[in-house]
């Protein structure tokens, strides 16, 4: 846990950063964006809005950062990526799709309630006012007696991880939650 010193004081020392920033992180972030069907010009988009919200992070008192911050950056640009690809295929119309197709490749619902279970009845709740209700954080915050919006995210990441161990003990793939 060491405190993000990444961020500087100078106007110079930022620009550098961005640059170097630039230089060791948005290839990937290119390539990554390539490779889920987008252009060039979306991944400069995502990069850039990426870079805007990681700097607003790592500018705020206290913000320690628990990864390499490239790491950190990608990730980022691959969430607001994932979330603008999401965006965009929700408008698709249905004609031509092979819906029998489609059914088969659903996830099995009960198998992934059995491993949000394995989280404990407040971490599922948890996870559901975030992704299924669309709570803000702060909603989740007051709701579930948290002291703020971080120790909400906090503990969202603490459930989602408890998930991912469980996953990982039993080595499941993908395939795994295929109906």
């Amino acid at each position: 846990m060491n405190k993000n010193k990444s961020i500087v004081k100078t106007i110079e020392d930022r620009e550098k950063l961005f640059i170097a920033l630039y230089k060791s992180v948005f290839p990937a972030v290119v390539k990554y964006v390539s490779k889920m069907g987008g252009t060039f010009d979306e991944a400069k988009d995502i990069f850039q809005d990426a870079l805007v919200a990681w700097y607003e992070k790592a500018a705020l008192d206290g913000f320690v950062l628990r990864s390499d911050e490239k790491a950190y950056l990608f990730g980022i640009s691959k969430n607001l990526w994932l979330k603008k690809h999401r965006q965009n295929t929700q408008h698709v119309p249905l004609d031509g799709f092979d819906i029998e197709g489609e059914e088969q490749a659903t996830l099995s619902d009960s198998k992934i309630l059995n491993f949000l279970q394995t989280a404990g009845k407040k971490c599922m709740e948890l996870l559901r006012s975030f992704y299924y209700d669309e709570l803000p954080l702060n909603d989740i915050a007051e709701t579930y007696g948290f002291s703020g919006v971080r120790s909400a995210t906090v503990q969202k990441y603490k459930c989602l991880e408890k998930v991912r161990e469980t996953v990982k003990e039993k080595s499941l793939t993908y395939e795994d939650f295929l109906a």
